[in-house]
Protein backbone atom coordinates (compact mmCIF):
# COMPACT_ATOMS: atom_id res chain seq x y z
CA UNK A 1 0.00 0.00 0.00
CA UNK A 2 1.67 3.55 -0.99
CA UNK A 3 -0.87 5.87 1.18
CA UNK A 4 -0.27 9.54 0.08
CA UNK A 5 -3.53 10.97 1.63
CA UNK A 6 -2.14 12.55 4.61
CA UNK A 7 -3.74 15.78 4.57
CA UNK A 8 -6.95 13.13 5.18
CA UNK A 9 -5.55 11.55 8.37
CA UNK A 10 -2.50 9.91 9.49
CA UNK A 11 -1.52 6.74 10.84
CA UNK A 12 -1.36 6.43 14.77
CA UNK A 13 2.19 6.84 15.88
CA UNK A 14 3.74 4.09 18.32
CA UNK A 15 3.81 6.63 21.15
CA UNK A 16 0.51 7.42 20.54
CA UNK A 17 -0.59 4.13 20.76
CA UNK A 18 1.24 3.65 23.62
CA UNK A 19 -0.18 6.28 25.68
CA UNK A 20 -3.93 6.04 24.79
CA UNK A 21 -3.24 2.01 25.98
CA UNK A 22 -1.96 3.51 29.48
CA UNK A 23 -4.79 5.88 30.33
CA UNK A 24 -7.47 2.95 29.31
CA UNK A 25 -5.74 0.40 31.69
CA UNK A 26 -5.09 2.86 34.84
CA UNK A 27 -5.93 6.44 34.37
CA UNK A 28 -9.41 5.80 32.70
CA UNK A 29 -11.27 7.43 35.96
CA UNK A 30 -13.64 10.29 35.57
CA UNK A 31 -11.39 13.76 35.14
CA UNK A 32 -14.30 15.51 37.52
CA UNK A 33 -14.49 13.20 40.01
CA UNK A 34 -13.58 14.11 43.59
CA UNK A 35 -11.62 10.58 44.49
CA UNK A 36 -8.30 9.64 43.97
CA UNK A 37 -9.22 7.69 40.73
CA UNK A 38 -10.53 10.71 39.42
CA UNK A 39 -7.58 13.19 40.75
CA UNK A 40 -5.26 11.06 38.70
CA UNK A 41 -7.13 11.25 35.94
CA UNK A 42 -7.51 14.98 35.84
CA UNK A 43 -3.75 15.50 36.99
CA UNK A 44 -2.78 13.55 33.70
CA UNK A 45 -5.56 15.52 31.95
CA UNK A 46 -3.75 18.99 32.93
CA UNK A 47 -0.31 17.33 32.20
CA UNK A 48 -1.10 16.69 28.44
CA UNK A 49 -3.40 19.92 28.05
CA UNK A 50 -0.09 21.92 28.73
CA UNK A 51 1.92 19.57 26.55
CA UNK A 52 -0.32 20.70 23.78
CA UNK A 53 -0.47 23.93 24.60
CA UNK A 54 3.36 24.33 24.69
CA UNK A 55 2.91 22.85 21.07
CA UNK A 56 1.76 26.11 19.79
CA UNK A 57 4.76 27.90 20.42
CA UNK A 58 5.40 32.12 21.51
CA UNK A 59 2.37 33.46 23.40
CA UNK A 60 0.77 30.42 23.99
CA UNK A 61 1.11 31.08 27.68
CA UNK A 62 -1.25 33.69 27.20
CA UNK A 63 -3.86 31.61 26.34
CA UNK A 64 -5.52 28.08 27.88
CA UNK A 65 -6.39 24.89 25.59
CA UNK A 66 -9.85 23.42 25.10
CA UNK A 67 -10.32 19.99 24.47
CA UNK A 68 -12.95 19.41 21.57
CA UNK A 69 -14.04 15.90 19.89
CA UNK A 70 -12.48 17.50 16.31
CA UNK A 71 -10.90 20.31 14.60
CA UNK A 72 -14.33 20.65 13.08
CA UNK A 73 -15.67 21.36 16.42
CA UNK A 74 -12.69 23.33 17.44
CA UNK A 75 -13.66 25.27 14.49
CA UNK A 76 -17.31 25.55 15.03
CA UNK A 77 -16.73 26.33 18.88
CA UNK A 78 -14.23 29.56 17.86
CA UNK A 79 -17.09 30.52 15.05
CA UNK A 80 -20.44 30.29 16.54
CA UNK A 81 -18.94 30.69 20.27
CA UNK A 82 -17.11 34.22 19.76
CA UNK A 83 -20.03 35.58 17.34
CA UNK A 84 -23.06 34.88 19.31
CA UNK A 85 -21.04 35.55 23.04
CA UNK A 86 -22.39 39.38 23.18
CA UNK A 87 -26.67 39.69 22.03
CA UNK A 88 -24.98 43.34 20.62
CA UNK A 89 -23.37 41.19 17.84
CA UNK A 90 -26.20 39.98 16.30
CA UNK A 91 -25.77 41.38 12.45
CA UNK A 92 -22.29 43.07 12.72
CA UNK A 93 -19.93 41.90 10.07
CA UNK A 94 -17.71 39.01 9.83
CA UNK A 95 -14.78 38.47 7.56
CA UNK A 96 -13.28 34.93 6.38
CA UNK A 97 -12.35 33.87 2.99
CA UNK A 98 -13.82 31.59 0.03
CA UNK A 99 -11.65 28.60 0.73
CA UNK A 100 -12.08 27.54 3.89
CA UNK A 101 -12.56 24.15 5.07
CA UNK A 102 -16.05 22.93 5.06
CA UNK A 103 -16.17 23.34 8.77
CA UNK A 104 -15.26 27.06 9.00
CA UNK A 105 -17.68 27.67 5.77
CA UNK A 106 -20.45 25.61 7.33
CA UNK A 107 -20.37 27.28 10.30
CA UNK A 108 -20.16 30.68 8.56
CA UNK A 109 -23.16 30.10 6.42
CA UNK A 110 -25.15 29.54 9.75
CA UNK A 111 -24.12 33.30 10.63
CA UNK A 112 -25.43 34.52 7.79
CA UNK A 113 -28.83 32.46 7.96
CA UNK A 114 -28.61 34.01 11.39
CA UNK A 115 -28.11 37.45 10.25
CA UNK A 116 -24.47 38.27 10.43
CA UNK A 117 -23.58 39.98 7.59
CA UNK A 118 -20.45 37.71 6.59
CA UNK A 119 -17.84 38.77 3.92
CA UNK A 120 -15.93 36.11 1.65
CA UNK A 121 -12.32 37.46 0.99
CA UNK A 122 -10.98 36.45 -3.03
CA UNK A 123 -8.13 33.85 -2.65
CA UNK A 124 -6.57 33.77 -6.31
CA UNK A 125 -4.11 31.85 -6.79
CA UNK A 126 -3.79 30.86 -2.95
CA UNK A 127 -3.29 34.39 -1.55
CA UNK A 128 -5.93 36.77 0.23
CA UNK A 129 -6.72 39.60 -1.85
CA UNK A 130 -5.25 42.52 0.29
CA UNK A 131 -6.87 44.57 -0.82
CA UNK A 132 -9.97 43.43 -0.45
CA UNK A 133 -9.18 42.36 2.87
CA UNK A 134 -8.75 46.45 3.99
CA UNK A 135 -12.09 47.34 1.91
CA UNK A 136 -13.97 44.93 3.77
CA UNK A 137 -11.99 45.61 7.77
CA UNK A 138 -14.29 48.30 9.43
CA UNK A 139 -14.85 49.22 12.64
CA UNK A 140 -18.05 47.15 12.17
CA UNK A 141 -16.10 43.98 12.23
CA UNK A 142 -16.50 41.86 15.40
CA UNK A 143 -14.80 38.32 14.11
CA UNK A 144 -12.72 36.81 11.56
CA UNK A 145 -11.93 33.63 10.57
CA UNK A 146 -8.82 33.20 7.95
CA UNK A 147 -6.81 29.65 7.74
CA UNK A 148 -3.44 28.81 7.80
CA UNK A 149 -2.75 26.17 5.41
CA UNK A 150 -5.21 25.13 2.81
CA UNK A 151 -5.78 21.63 2.65
CA UNK A 152 -6.52 21.52 -1.26
CA UNK A 153 -3.92 23.31 -2.59
CA UNK A 154 -1.32 24.14 0.02
CA UNK A 155 -1.68 27.48 0.27
CA UNK A 156 0.17 29.22 3.27
CA UNK A 157 -1.85 32.42 4.08
CA UNK A 158 -0.26 35.60 5.52
CA UNK A 159 -2.42 35.06 8.62
CA UNK A 160 -0.57 38.21 10.75
CA UNK A 161 -1.03 41.01 7.85
CA UNK A 162 -4.83 39.95 7.51
CA UNK A 163 -4.80 39.46 11.50
CA UNK A 164 -3.33 43.35 11.45
CA UNK A 165 -5.70 44.13 9.15
CA UNK A 166 -8.30 43.13 11.14
CA UNK A 167 -7.56 44.59 13.95
CA UNK A 168 -6.33 48.22 12.89
CA UNK A 169 -10.42 49.13 12.00
CA UNK A 170 -11.44 46.72 14.64
CA UNK A 171 -9.21 46.57 17.68
CA UNK A 172 -11.82 45.13 19.45
CA UNK A 173 -12.35 42.11 16.70
CA UNK A 174 -11.42 38.50 17.30
CA UNK A 175 -9.86 36.79 14.76
CA UNK A 176 -9.62 32.97 14.78
CA UNK A 177 -7.56 30.76 12.34
CA UNK A 178 -7.53 27.13 11.56
CA UNK A 179 -4.52 25.75 11.62
CA UNK A 180 -5.65 22.16 11.65
CA UNK A 181 -3.33 21.45 8.52
CA UNK A 182 -0.22 23.48 9.68
CA UNK A 183 -0.34 22.32 13.13
CA UNK A 184 3.51 21.04 14.07
CA UNK A 185 4.53 21.57 9.86
CA UNK A 186 4.86 25.23 10.34
CA UNK A 187 4.95 28.36 12.66
CA UNK A 188 1.68 28.96 14.07
CA UNK A 189 2.61 31.28 16.98
CA UNK A 190 -0.11 33.11 18.45
CA UNK A 191 2.12 36.05 19.51
CA UNK A 192 3.87 36.28 15.73
CA UNK A 193 0.01 36.05 14.10
CA UNK A 194 -1.73 38.04 16.43
CA UNK A 195 -4.70 35.66 16.20
CA UNK A 196 -7.08 34.85 19.64
CA UNK A 197 -8.00 31.45 18.80
CA UNK A 198 -6.61 28.48 16.68
CA UNK A 199 -7.66 25.16 15.75
CA UNK A 200 -6.03 22.15 15.75
CA UNK A 201 -6.92 18.45 15.06
CA UNK A 202 -5.11 15.15 16.37
CA UNK A 203 -5.58 12.56 13.50
CA UNK A 204 -3.42 15.22 11.31
CA UNK A 205 -0.31 14.86 13.78
CA UNK A 206 -0.44 10.51 13.79
CA UNK A 207 -2.74 10.46 16.93
CA UNK A 208 -6.21 8.55 16.60
CA UNK A 209 -9.47 10.23 14.86
CA UNK A 210 -11.48 11.56 18.07
CA UNK A 211 -9.98 14.70 19.62
CA UNK A 212 -9.20 18.47 18.78
CA UNK A 213 -8.03 21.17 20.19
CA UNK A 214 -8.87 25.37 20.43
CA UNK A 215 -6.14 27.70 21.43
CA UNK A 216 -7.81 30.79 23.35
CA UNK A 217 -6.65 33.88 24.02
CA UNK A 218 -7.00 34.18 27.82
CA UNK A 219 -8.72 37.81 27.40
CA UNK A 220 -10.98 36.28 25.06
CA UNK A 221 -12.72 34.07 28.16
CA UNK A 222 -12.19 36.86 31.02
CA UNK A 223 -14.09 39.24 29.11
CA UNK A 224 -16.69 36.69 28.35
CA UNK A 225 -16.19 36.91 24.22
CA UNK A 226 -16.00 33.41 23.94
CA UNK A 227 -19.76 31.40 24.80
CA UNK A 228 -19.62 27.50 24.99
CA UNK A 229 -21.27 25.88 22.41
CA UNK A 230 -21.58 22.68 23.75
CA UNK A 231 -23.17 23.31 27.74
CA UNK A 232 -23.97 20.39 30.38
CA UNK A 233 -21.37 19.91 33.27
CA UNK A 234 -19.03 22.38 32.40
CA UNK A 235 -16.16 20.44 31.91
CA UNK A 236 -13.03 22.52 29.98
CA UNK A 237 -13.47 25.15 32.89
CA UNK A 238 -16.93 25.49 31.22
CA UNK A 239 -16.37 26.19 27.38
CA UNK A 240 -17.29 22.40 26.44
CA UNK A 241 -18.98 20.21 28.61
CA UNK A 242 -19.19 16.56 28.19
CA UNK A 243 -16.78 14.25 30.37
CA UNK A 244 -13.25 14.12 28.34
CA UNK A 245 -11.66 11.57 26.19
CA UNK A 246 -8.46 11.07 28.08
CA UNK A 247 -7.88 8.18 26.41
CA UNK A 248 -7.53 10.36 23.08
CA UNK A 249 -5.94 13.51 24.72
CA UNK A 250 -3.41 10.99 26.17
CA UNK A 251 -2.51 9.99 22.68
CA UNK A 252 -2.82 13.34 21.53
CA UNK A 253 -0.12 14.98 23.42
CA UNK A 254 2.09 11.61 22.55
CA UNK A 255 1.71 12.13 19.21
CA UNK A 256 2.71 16.29 19.84
CA UNK A 257 5.53 15.82 22.31
CA UNK A 258 7.17 13.49 19.33
CA UNK A 259 6.11 15.54 16.88
CA UNK A 260 7.49 18.90 18.58
CA UNK A 261 10.92 17.15 19.46
CA UNK A 262 11.44 15.94 16.02
CA UNK A 263 9.74 18.94 13.94
CA UNK A 264 12.72 20.29 12.39
CA UNK A 265 13.98 16.88 10.90
CA UNK A 266 10.41 15.85 9.39
CA UNK A 267 9.99 19.57 8.29
CA UNK A 268 13.01 19.17 6.27
CA UNK A 269 12.55 15.62 4.74
CA UNK A 270 8.92 17.02 3.68
CA UNK A 271 10.21 19.62 2.16
CA UNK A 272 12.72 17.81 0.01
CA UNK A 273 10.43 15.17 -0.75
CA UNK A 274 7.98 18.05 -1.69
CA UNK A 275 10.93 19.08 -4.24
CA UNK A 276 11.31 15.61 -5.59
CA UNK A 277 7.38 15.62 -6.47
CA UNK A 278 7.13 18.70 -8.17
CA UNK A 279 10.38 17.79 -10.07
CA UNK A 280 9.52 14.49 -10.76
CA UNK A 281 5.50 15.57 -12.08
CA UNK A 282 7.02 18.31 -14.11
CA UNK A 283 9.51 15.86 -15.75
CA UNK A 284 7.23 12.52 -16.13
CA UNK A 285 3.75 13.89 -16.54
CA UNK A 286 4.17 17.06 -19.31
CA UNK A 287 0.08 17.22 -19.60
CA UNK A 288 -0.14 17.74 -16.21
CA UNK A 289 -0.97 20.89 -14.67
CA UNK A 290 0.45 21.41 -10.52
CA UNK A 291 -1.20 24.10 -9.11
CA UNK A 292 1.31 25.84 -6.75
CA UNK A 293 0.65 28.77 -4.93
CA UNK A 294 3.62 31.36 -4.34
CA UNK A 295 3.19 30.65 -0.50
CA UNK A 296 3.27 26.67 0.09
CA UNK A 297 2.87 23.95 2.44
CA UNK A 298 5.10 21.21 1.71
CA UNK A 299 3.66 18.02 1.71
CA UNK A 300 0.08 19.35 0.12
CA UNK A 301 0.85 18.92 -4.05
CA UNK A 302 -2.38 19.56 -6.11
CA UNK A 303 -2.69 18.25 -9.56
CA UNK A 304 -4.90 18.91 -12.58
CA UNK A 305 -4.96 16.06 -15.16
CA UNK A 306 -5.70 15.95 -18.41
CA UNK A 307 -9.20 15.18 -19.56
CA UNK A 308 -9.66 12.25 -16.94
CA UNK A 309 -11.76 13.05 -13.89
CA UNK A 310 -10.34 12.91 -10.69
CA UNK A 311 -13.11 10.18 -9.35
CA UNK A 312 -11.86 8.13 -12.32
CA UNK A 313 -8.06 8.89 -11.03
CA UNK A 314 -8.82 7.73 -7.93
CA UNK A 315 -10.41 4.60 -8.45
CA UNK A 316 -7.59 3.87 -11.15
CA UNK A 317 -5.14 4.59 -8.53
CA UNK A 318 -6.98 2.48 -5.37
CA UNK A 319 -7.16 -0.33 -7.84
CA UNK A 320 -2.84 -0.13 -7.83
CA UNK A 321 -3.49 0.31 -4.22
CA UNK A 322 -1.96 4.10 -4.18
CA UNK A 323 -4.34 5.98 -2.40
CA UNK A 324 -4.90 9.85 -3.25
CA UNK A 325 -7.45 12.33 -2.79
CA UNK A 326 -9.77 14.95 -5.12
CA UNK A 327 -9.60 17.22 -2.34
CA UNK A 328 -11.19 17.82 1.34
CA UNK A 329 -11.99 14.26 2.75
CA UNK A 330 -14.99 16.05 4.68
CA UNK A 331 -16.46 17.03 1.10
CA UNK A 332 -15.01 14.47 -1.04
CA UNK A 333 -18.85 12.83 -1.36
CA UNK A 334 -20.50 15.61 -2.37
CA UNK A 335 -20.55 15.04 -5.95
CA UNK A 336 -19.67 18.76 -6.86
CA UNK A 337 -16.32 20.58 -8.18
CA UNK A 338 -13.87 22.19 -5.65
CA UNK A 339 -15.49 25.67 -4.38
CA UNK A 340 -11.79 25.96 -2.98
CA UNK A 341 -10.11 25.30 -6.30
CA UNK A 342 -12.35 27.09 -8.04
CA UNK A 343 -11.77 30.04 -5.70
CA UNK A 344 -7.94 29.38 -6.50
CA UNK A 345 -8.68 30.20 -10.15
CA UNK A 346 -9.70 26.86 -11.85
CA UNK A 347 -12.37 26.23 -14.10
CA UNK A 348 -15.18 23.83 -12.52
CA UNK A 349 -14.12 21.37 -15.20
CA UNK A 350 -10.46 21.80 -14.28
CA UNK A 351 -11.00 21.31 -10.34
CA UNK A 352 -13.40 18.48 -11.26
CA UNK A 353 -10.03 17.08 -12.88
CA UNK A 354 -7.83 17.58 -10.22
CA UNK A 355 -6.28 15.55 -7.29
CA UNK A 356 -4.07 15.89 -4.26
CA UNK A 357 -1.20 14.51 -3.47
CA UNK A 358 -0.68 14.56 0.38
CA UNK A 359 2.58 12.91 2.44
CA UNK A 360 4.69 13.22 5.66
CA UNK A 361 7.63 11.90 7.15
CA UNK A 362 6.49 8.42 6.56
CA UNK A 363 6.77 8.57 3.17
CA UNK A 364 9.32 7.94 0.68
CA UNK A 365 10.82 8.89 -2.86
CA UNK A 366 9.73 5.43 -3.75
CA UNK A 367 6.32 6.27 -3.10
CA UNK A 368 6.52 9.15 -5.49
CA UNK A 369 8.00 6.82 -7.95
CA UNK A 370 5.36 4.74 -7.85
CA UNK A 371 2.73 7.38 -8.32
CA UNK A 372 4.19 8.66 -11.33
CA UNK A 373 4.36 5.54 -12.61
CA UNK A 374 0.62 4.71 -12.29
CA UNK A 375 -0.67 8.39 -13.42
CA UNK A 376 1.55 7.89 -16.53
CA UNK A 377 -0.04 4.75 -16.83
CA UNK A 378 -3.61 6.13 -16.54
CA UNK A 379 -2.91 9.02 -18.46
CA UNK A 380 -1.79 6.56 -21.31
CA UNK A 381 -4.46 4.10 -20.86
CA UNK A 382 -7.60 6.15 -20.12
CA UNK A 383 -6.77 8.75 -23.34
CA UNK A 384 -6.48 5.48 -25.43
CA UNK A 385 -10.15 4.89 -24.35
CA UNK A 386 -11.36 8.41 -25.00
CA UNK A 387 -10.00 7.97 -28.54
Amino acid sequence: MIYLDCAATTSVCESAREAAARSMESGWGNPSAVYSLGASAHKALERDRETVRSAFGAGASDGRVIFTSSGTEADVTAILGAATAKSRNRGARVLTTDSEHPAVARSMDRLEALGYEVIRIPTKNGAIDSEALWAAATDRVIFASFMTANNETGALYDIAAACRAVKSAAPGAIVHTDAVQAFLKCDISPKKSGVDMISVSAHKVHAPKGTGALWVRESVITKKELAPYLVGGGQESGMRSGTENTAGIAAFAAAVAEGSAKAGERRAAVAELTAYALGEIAARLPEARVNRPAAALAGIVSVTLPDIRSETALNFLSARDIFVSAGSACSARSGKASGVLVAFGLTEREADQTIRVSFDHTNTRGDIDALCDALAEAIATLQRVRR
